[in-house]
């Protein structure tokens, strides 16, 4: 977990409004990949992940007469492999649905695959990705983002901070 660090101007990537700007262009992108889809299911990553996946399904929901359902992932993000992952639905509820996994930011991969766990018990239609924030180059899992709103080359030392709970800081940060 990062200490508390100023979230101030200085260090900012994306505003407020350029932010809900990258998620509205991500809401049309999801929507026009899976024109043909009777029913999409917008599963975050619990807390930053599926504070992003509400803010994409209300924009989606604007956009698109596809019927969409919001999911809750919880998983312990430091010791995955010990935890169990939960998803705030039965799993036969996502089955034969398209399902859309949505965290923060992408670094190396382990959160989304660990995050898959859940839809591997069932039969899903197809499973996309997206992400507010794609840093590239540090994968140590062979998953990428089928949706991304912003990509920034990092080193290993940076960190992202996302913030789209707290209005007067809402936006994207590099430290």
């Amino acid at each position: 977990m990062l200490p508390d660090l100023p979230l101030n101007i200085q260090n900012q990537i994306l505003n407020r409004q350029q932010t809900i700007q990258k998620i509205r262009r991500m809401a049309y992108e999801i929507y026009e990949r899976n024109l043909e889809d009777e029913e999409i299911v917008f599963a975050g990553v619990y807390d930053r992940g599926y504070l992003l996946a509400n803010l994409l399904y209300i924009e989606f929901q604007q956009v698109s007469p596809i019927p969409a359902h919001l999911v809750t992932i919880t998983l312990d993000k430091f010791a995955p492999t010990q935890s169990e992952v939960k998803l705030d639905c039965e799993i036969d509820f996502v089955k034969g649905k398209t399902i859309i996994l949505i965290d923060d930011v992408l670094n190396t991969g382990r959160t989304f695959a660990y995050a898959l766990r859940p839809f591997l018990k069932t039969e899903i239609k197809k499973l996309q990705t997206a992400v507010l924030i794609d840093r590239g180059g540090h994968q140590l899992f062979p998953l990428s983002a089928n949706y991304s709103g912003y990509e920034l080359s990092t080193t290993i030392r940076q960190h992202i901070h996302v913030e789209l709970a707290d209005e007067e800081k809402f936006g994207v940060y590099l430290y």
